[in-house]
């Protein structure tokens, strides 16, 4: 180690000692209303690694909380005598379209508690209101047409005309009618069932948003949608005459309204505590203990291999193969978040799954999405609850393989020449020539066969008959809600609501041990210094986090969903170039 090294770890920790021995206080005693501003909050699945940069930041930076930290928050301060309220500020979320779900859920269970949430919003979104509409009351500020509700609305992408002008031929073989990845590449215009499922999918999303809308406005379906339909909502006045908002009120007549409620006469004497703090106070992050529960986040795309990105199947098999021979935990929660990806990936999941399952209860959680190979990994689960908008199902596989050969010579005017021992030595690394007719059969036969096996999984999985899933698979993306009705997840519910399944059953078969802890996989963060100490020695520090590639946009209202660049994931050396994942990442954005 170099000696200004030495002396900048020297540095940071006399730093670290310093603010470890300063006494804040606890706010989560002394705060009466949990202020919640989406704007400077980021609610993940799961905290797989920690921003450096924003750690040393401070100010108002954007904090990272989970949501299950959040749901937990919101469930103590229900009962919590030291908060009295929730302060919401709705605008600038970025939680996806689930996990806004579970939020909304958790506020409206804070209020069945007998306590009040006052939302404020100023520009806002199919989401932002969404999140909001679930509060006692609602203010808006003077709106000249800044955001709307309306609705959810999709933009499909379709490159076959550049790719053919670029000279690259994209060769497609799949197996399932509505399997639309890779569609983009070999299409100029949608399919009629990619159309079909892609109209219905959107139908379903904003049935489930419209519907707590209205609940808890008081407002009928035919009513939002007339409004939302003809453009009725112009401004503040338009919002409060259809029963959208309480009151338009200026930001000083908001602090009023919360100086009014809490009988405070001086704003500035109202004690506030955000909602990373509270959760930092009073949620329980202790893992030890003779009788625990694990949660297993399967959040990304599935890859091969053992990286750290996505969900590796190597390292998500030896992570479950850990878990279930841990003897501590005596039941599981796969929460997946997943599209799909690597078939090899996603069996070698599986098989642990399906392992795990002979010692201890195993229940699926989906959020955002928890589609084909997302799917195929948790469909044995002993049961499934799924989010009203999430995206499940698309049981189907494709195999894809791109000829560059015309803009390698016409473009790039590269000559290539590929020398093999036998007739189709250069499969596995085809780039610069089409598939023969031998060879579109050997991967059609490959692709069929799978899919059998996928559906024959599926069936076993879910106790239906193979015709039954044949019937509702081909490929074809469902939401949570529809999911349901056609048998594919077991019950609308939360993570929570997942986690208080395992723990009863746990509870059943260990009365002895009825103090339960949780436990998150992968394992939570190293502390602040192990991550900062390997920056100042050269080491790279590797994140979690979902794959952004996109090569389309989707919009919902100020909503989006990002069509995936499958190229972008598509590895031509790969052993296995055989598919089952979404066409798209789904993010539920501003």
């Amino acid at each position: 180690m170099t000696p200004i090294k030495k002396i900048i770890i020297t540095s940071v920790l006399a730093m670290m000692a310093i603010s470890a021995g300063k006494t804040y206080g606890n706010p989560a005693t002394s705060g009466r209303i949990l202020k919640i501003d989406m704007s400077r909050i980021e609610i993940i699945e799961h905290n797989n690694d920690i921003d450096l940069m924003s750690t040393m930041k401070g100010g108002n930076e954007t904090k990272t909380v989970t949501l299950w930290e959040t749901v937990q928050a919101i469930k103590i301060a229900a009962s919590d005598p030291g908060i009295g309220m929730i302060y919401l500020k709705s605008d600038g979320s970025n939680v996806g379209a689930a996990g806004a779900e579970e939020f909304r859920k958790a506020l409206n269970d804070f209020r069945k508690s007998g306590k009040k949430i006052f939302s404020f919003i100023e520009s806002p979104s199919t989401k932002s209101y969404y999140i909001a509409s679930v509060a006692d009351s609602i203010f808006i500020t003077s709106n000249h047409g800044e955001g709307h509700i309306s609705g959810v609305s999709t933009s499909m992408f379709f490159l076959k005309d550049i790719l053919d002008t670029l000279g690259v031929n994209v060769e497609l073989i799949r197996h399932g009618k509505y399997k639309s990845a890779g569609e983009m590449y070999i299409k100029n215009e949608p399919s009629a069932e990619n159309l079909e499922q892609t109209q219905e999918m959107i139908n379903s999303m904003w049935n489930s948003f419209s519907e707590g809308i209205c609940e808890s406005r008081s407002i009928s379906k035919d009513t939002l949608n007339a409004l939302v339909n003809d453009l009725t909502i112009k401004n503040e006045n338009d919002y409060i005459e259809h029963s959208l908002v309480d009151r338009q009120v200026s930001a000083e007549g908001m602090r009023k309204a919360l100086c009014s409620y809490t009988g405070c006469k001086d704003f500035s004497k109202i004690s506030f505590v955000t909602l990373p703090d509270y959760i930092r106070y009073v949620v329980p992050h202790k893992t030890r203990g003779k009788c625990r529960i694990a949660i297993i986040y399967a959040d990304g795309s599935i890859v091969d291999g053992s990286g750290t990105k996505n969900v590796a199947g190597d390292r998500f098999a030896s992570l479950i193969a850990s878990v279930r021979a841990d003897s501590t935990i005596k039941g599981v929660v796969f929460r997946v978040n997943s599209p799909g990806g690597s078939v090899l990936a996603s069996e070698k999941i599986k098989e642990e799954i399906d392992l795990m399952r002979k010692d201890k209860p195993v229940v699926a959680s989906y959020g955002d999405y928890a589609a084909s190979g997302g799917y195929l990994i948790s469909n044995s689960c002993d049961k499934i609850f799924s989010d009203k908008v999430t995206l499940t199902g698309s049981i189907g596989v494709f195999g894809m393989a791109y000829d560059v050969s015309k803009t390698a010579k016409n473009l790039l005017h590269l000559g290539t020449t590929t020398v093999s021992s036998n007739n189709h030595g250069d499969l596995n690394g085809l780039m610069f020539r089409p598939y023969d007719s031998e060879e579109s059969a050997y991967m059609q036969a490959s692709v069929d066969d799978i899919y059998i096996s996928f559906v024959s999984a599926v069936a076993q999985g879910r106790n239906l008959s193979f015709a039954a899933v044949d019937n509702i698979a081909q490929g074809r993306v469902w939401t949570g809600a529809d999911a349901l009705n056609i048998g594919l997840v077991d019950q609308i519910g939360t993570l929570q609501d997942a986690v208080q399944y395992v723990s009863s059953i746990v509870r059943a078969k260990n009365t002895n041990n009825t103090k339960l802890r949780v436990i998150e996989y992968p394992i939570k963060p190293k502390s602040f210094i192990d991550k900062f100490l390997p920056l100042l020695m050269g080491a790279s520090v590797q994140s979690m986090a979902t794959p952004e590639s996109a090569l389309a946009g989707t919009t919902f209202g100020k909503i989006s969903i990002r069509a995936a660049s499958v190229l972008s994931e598509f590895d031509p050396n790969a052993p296995v170039k055989i598919y089952a994942r979404m066409p798209f990442f789904f993010s539920f954005e501003n």
